[in-house]
C-alpha cells in the first residue's frame, strides 16, 4: 500500500519553495505539507535564543499533527542555530538548510565569494567553520539582509520592485573591499532563490548565484529511495501558524507548487 505519509517542509516564510521545487522535481508524487511559522516571520531578525526555542517546540506540534515521514527545515537561519536540538527531539530524519559555501568555493576563479543571508544566518560560527572547511583559500564575504527576504515575499505575492532595490541589496557585498572581485554569490537563505534572476540583473557584470536547494533535493530523494508513494500527485497543503496572511495574494503562487489546500493553525 502507498504510504501518505507528507515529507513536511519547514521555513519562516514562503522562502522554503525553492527548496520544495527541486524536491518535486525528483519525488512528483509525494505527499506535501509546507508549513509557514508566520507567527514567527521573519527568523533572521529574531535572536538566537528566540529561534532555538521556538524551532523544535514547533516542530514537534507539527509533527504529531501531521505524522510527516521527514522534515525539511528550508530555513538556513533555522538550521544554522536549531538542528541539532531538533533531531535530537524527533524520532524521524530531518534535513537542514546550510550556505552553499563549498560549491561556490569550487566556481569562483577570482577566490572571492560573498555570502547573501539574514543577519541571523551570515552572524553564525556555523557559517565560519564552513568557510574554514570548504573556502579557506578564499576571502569570503558577508552581508545580511531583512529586506531582500521581504522583496521575495512581496514577489510571490505579484508585487514586483523596481531594480534599484535590488542594487542596494547587492552593494552591501559588492562595496565592501574586494566586493568588485565576487564572481560568485552564495544565496544563504531560501528566499533568495526566488529572486535570483533580479540579482542577477541588479549586479551589472557576470555573478554566478548559487545555493543548496537541489542538494537538498537529492539528500531527500536518497533518505526516501525505496519509499512506496501514491500513484499520482496529490493536492499539497500549505499551513501558516498565525493570522495575517494574505493568502489571496499568494495563493497563485502555492498552487504553481503543488499547494493546493491553504490553511491558518
Amino acid at each position: 500500500m502507498p504510504d501518505s505519509r507528507p515529507i513536511l517542509f519547514f521555513d519562516s516564510g514562503v522562502g522554503g519553495l525553492s527548496v520544495l521545487a527541486p524536491t518535486r522535481r525528483l519525488l512528483p508524487n509525494a505527499p506535501i505539507v509546507y508549513a509557514a511559522d508566520s507567527a514567527g516571520y521573519p527568523y533572521g531578525t529574531r535572536s538566537e535564543a528566540e529561534i532555538a526555542a521556538r524551532v523544535p517546540a514547533l516542530l514537534g506540534r507539527l509533527a504529531e499533527r501531521y505524522r510527516p515521514r521527514l522534515i525539511v527545515i528550508a530555513c538556513n537561519t533555522a538550521s544554522t542555530i536549531a538542528l541539532p536540538a531538533v533531531r535530537a527531539a524527533l524520532d524521524l530524519p530531518v534535513v537542514g538548510t546550510v550556505p552553499a559555501i563549498k560549491p561556490a568555493a569550487e566556481r569562483s576563479r577570482t577566490r572571492v565569494i560573498g555570502v547573501l543571508g539574514t543577519d541571523a544566518t551570515v552572524r553564525q560560527p556555523y557559517v565560519d567553520d564552513l568557510a574554514e572547511r570548504f573556502a579557506a583559500d578564499c576571502r569570503v564575504l558577508r552581508h545580511g539582509s531583512a529586506a531582500l527576504v521581504a522583496l521575495a515575499e512581496a514577489r510571490l505575492r505579484g508585487e514586483e520592485a523596481p531594480s534599484e532595490a535590488y542594487r542596494a541589496v547587492l552593494s552591501g557585498l559588492l562595496d565592501q573591499p574586494d566586493g568588485d572581485r565576487i564572481d560568485v554569490i552564495v544565496n544563504a537563505c531560501t528566499h533568495f532563490p526566488l529572486v535570483s534572476d533580479r540579482l542577477a540583473e541588479a549586479a551589472g557584470r557576470p555573478i554566478r548565484f548559487v545555493d543548496g536547494g537541489e542538494g537538498i533535493a537529492r539528500r531527500v530523494a536518497y533518505l526516501l529511495d525505496g519509499a512506496e508513494w501514491p500513484d499520482s500527485p496529490v493536492p499539497g497543503e500549505a499551513v501558516f501558524t498565525g493570522p495575517g496572511v494574505d493568502t489571496e495574494s499568494l495563493s497563485p503562487a502555492l498552487v504553481g507548487y503543488g499547494l493546493i489546500q491553504i490553511k491558518t493553525l
